[in-house]
């Protein structure tokens, strides 16, 4: 049996951990908002015809939705936040030191997340390299969906664990609320 000592140690670690863990996939989005933003601005120096325009409108539109409101806000944010609020019970070093990979879901989750995470991953990085290809002002309106799609993650994911820490519960991703 644990003496108390240990079990507000242990729960400084989780809580350490948790905290981390939410930080840590944050930081990894807003870099990646921060970079591609770059390209967006730099896109707006170029004339644009109304195709442009209008792409614009579209893909900002749809990014919105698809990356933002459906991949973020409903999966991505309630999973990761859910995960890293686990940590808080109780904590190996391993999960601790790599809690942003934990939380996300890299490793520690059932098959059919990690198998979410890491094709997703792969699809991901498939499309960077691909993107990098495309000369400008299309590679700016692609990368300005994107980055809508990556704010619009990052202020789910910060208001989700403001909320779930409020509320004491955990949020239940919408995938997870179907199975």
């Amino acid at each position: 049996m644990s003496s108390p000592a240990s079990q507000a140690t242990h729960s400084a670690a989780g809580l350490l951990a948790a905290s981390w863990g939410i930080v840590g996939v944050v930081l990894v989005l807003v870099d990646a908002a921060t970079r591609l933003s770059k390209y967006m601005f730099e896109a707006l120096s170029y004339e644009w015809s109304m195709l442009h325009w209008a792409l614009f409108l579209a893909n900002t539109g749809f990014m919105a939705y698809s990356e933002g409101y459906r991949g973020f806000q409903k999966s991505f944010a309630p999973r990761t936040v859910e995960r890293a609020l686990s940590l808080r019970s109780g904590v190996g070093w391993v999960n601790g030191l790599l809690a942003p990979f934990y939380c996300v879901g890299y490793f520690g989750a059932g098959k059919r997340t990690a198998k979410v995470v890491w094709i997703g991953t792969a699809l991901i990085v498939g499309a960077v390299v691909l993107i990098r290809q495309v000369p400008q002002p299309w590679r700016g309106i692609i990368d300005a969906g994107v980055v809508i799609g990556l704010s619009w993650g990052i202020v789910s994911m910060c208001l989700i664990t403001v909320a779930a820490i409020i509320s004491g519960r955990s949020p239940t991703p919408v995938s997870a609320q179907s199975e």
